[in-house]
């Protein structure tokens, strides 16, 4: 009797064993850089949920907001050696590694939403995601920020000369930051976990970011005035590690392709609503808003960067892009 109970036992023992590396396996890492109360959380637990029900429970997302497992770049390389499974990032970062994503980061390139999202899904943007792969790296969806404004605490901003001699934060983007040097402002690459200090310690006077970001990340108790410039679309990627996906069946790849789709228009809707509340929230919270931004006086100062951009990227791309309906 004794036997035979110490048998199963390490029966048991063993089965147990056995599936741990299982179960740890099907506990994804998402990682993204902003709260879970922002657009990439929107995204994350949009993924979260539809990969949970289109596998019956066997995938399960764990998120690490606020850039828990590093910054963009470092997510990314994670991406690739396998350490990170999943992440929401900005082209700021992918640009690094697919150099083509930088295009729809030109300045006044995209005129609105729609015909940012338009791009995005027509064969434009599927065509870029198609080059992920070769870089270690599933490009799922493109996900959205939204369109990037100005915040500062020197002054209101309405044309490129009150905008001259501004310090204000950057991502390592080079296009962003030919822009900003066409216009006279003083282009401060750095990472986004380090900004808050460098506005409250005054090193920066400013940063740029769609009202999406402005408003998760509660910039109103740090910048004064905030300028409606939309110099720049945002866009985001809803990227995997490559090692994992292709470890999946066909089936499980498709339903990850979805999970991907439902992030991305979980992000777009949080952008939609914050698009039409987040100016009146922010004035709430204090900061003083310039809507009446001379956006033509903008784009003319940023046109000189674009001989830069056409010597970058394909003129017939760029021209593709503007022609999209």
């Amino acid at each position: 009797m004794r036997k035979s109970w110490l048998a199963a036992t390490l029966l048991a023992a063993c089965a147990a064993t056995a599936a741990l590396p299982a179960a740890a396996q099907n506990t994804l890492k998402m990682a993204y850089a902003l709260s879970t109360s922002s657009h990439y959380g929107a995204g994350a637990e949009a993924f979260a949920k539809s990969i949970e029900a289109s596998s019956g429970g066997k995938y399960k997302v764990q998120q690490f907001a606020n850039s828990a497992l590093g910054g963009e770049r470092e997510v990314i390389e994670g991406l690739q050696i396998g350490t990170i499974d999943l992440a929401i990032v900005s082209t700021g970062a992918t640009l690094n590694f697919v150099p083509e994503t930088g295009v729809f980061d030109i300045p006044f390139l995209l005129r609105d939403l729609q015909h940012a999202r338009n791009v995005l899904d027509s064969k434009i943007g599927q065509d870029m995601l198609a080059k992920f792969p070769d870089r270690g790296i599933i490009a799922l969806a493109w996900g959205e920020q939204g369109f990037r404004h100005l915040t500062n605490n020197v002054r209101p901003v309405k044309t490129p000369a009150d905008a001259k001699g501004l310090k204000i934060r950057t991502t390592e983007n080079p296009i962003h930051i030919a822009a900003f040097r066409a216009i006279g402002i003083l282009p401060t690459p750095m990472a986004w976990p380090e900004v808050a200090t460098a506005l409250q310690q005054g090193t920066i006077d400013g940063q740029e970011n769609p009202l999406s970001v402005i408003t998760s990340a509660k910039l109103s108790q740090l910048q004064k005035y905030l300028s409606l410039t939309g110099h720049v679309y945002g866009p985001a990627l809803v990227l995997m590690s490559a090692s994992v996906y292709e470890g999946l069946s066909d089936a499980e790849k498709a339903n990850f392709q979805q999970a991907g789709k439902a992030s991305a228009q979980a992000m777009r809707d949080y952008v939609d609503n914050i698009e039409k509340t987040g100016v009146e929230q922010l004035r709430k919270e204090g900061m003083q808003v310039t809507t009446d931004v001379d956006r033509d006086a903008f784009a003319a100062a940023v046109e000189p960067a674009y001989a830069e951009y056409y010597k970058k990227y394909d003129k017939q791309l760029i021209e593709a892009i503007r022609a999209t309906k």
